[in-house]
């Protein structure tokens, strides 16, 4: 089965590039503040570090950087995506994430800037998840398996823009965009993701542009 698959990793090199520089970077950016306070004080929590006793001052800074850096370095490596095309399915992987989809349910796939999409045979969202992966290898990898690629969304030109009380959208639709647009606002990823899903239960496809929401509706319903 293995001979079968084809695999669109991100590159090994790459997490370990982020998991190395991030951290350093947020340390040395927590060393020039502090540097500069010295220089021309501005007050704040970064004063207060500075006015710890040598050298507890340096660690603290270098260790909050560092702290810092962990976290944007987690960020970041979260949206670590693997494609694995195999015989029967598409399957989606990233750090504490797996998605797998039917092969033969499987449309067309695309590239939305900064994601990649799987649409079903209705025009339905099967699976968008983040990818900073080569657009040429994940063409050829699909294209290979049989699986449609397209440059860009074939419903690119289907959608419109949501605000509330649309007479296109049932309430209890309307409903969830509302809430989904707080999620969006406040920025949490989780709730963004969990409500784009039940919008698609309900026959909604949505895409996100500058924390505004687009929707369509899928075909054939």
């Amino acid at each position: 089965m293995l001979e079968q698959e084809t695999i669109v990793p991100t590159p090994w090199w790459s997490r370990v590039l982020v998991w190395l520089c991030l951290p350093a970077a947020g340390a040395a950016l927590l060393w020039g503040i502090l540097w500069l306070i010295d220089r021309v004080p501005f007050g704040g929590p970064f004063e207060l570090i500075r006015r710890l006793p040598e050298p507890w001052d340096l660690v603290a800074g270098l260790g909050i950087g560092l702290v810092v850096g962990l976290i944007f370095a987690a960020l970041v490596d979260a949206e670590s995506l693997t494609v694995r095309v195999t015989p029967l399915e598409v399957v989606l992987t990233r750090p504490g994430h797996r998605r797998a989809v039917p092969k033969g349910e499987i449309a067309v796939a695309f590239p939305d800037r900064d994601q990649l999409v799987l649409l079903g045979r209705t025009g339905r969202e099967l699976a968008r998840e983040p990818s900073h992966l080569s657009k040429q290898r994940l063409s050829a990898a699909f294209g290979s398996r049989g699986v449609p690629w397209a440059d860009q969304d074939p419903y690119g030109d289907a959608y419109r823009r949501w605000v509330p009380g649309l007479p296109e959208v049932p309430p209890a639709a309307d409903a969830v965009f509302t809430a989904r647009q707080k999620a969006l606002t406040a920025g949490d990823d989780e709730d963004v993701r969990e409500l784009r899903e039940e919008l698609g239960r309900l026959g909604f496809v949505v895409r996100d542009d500058r924390k505004k929401q687009y929707w369509r509706r899928a075909d054939g319903l």
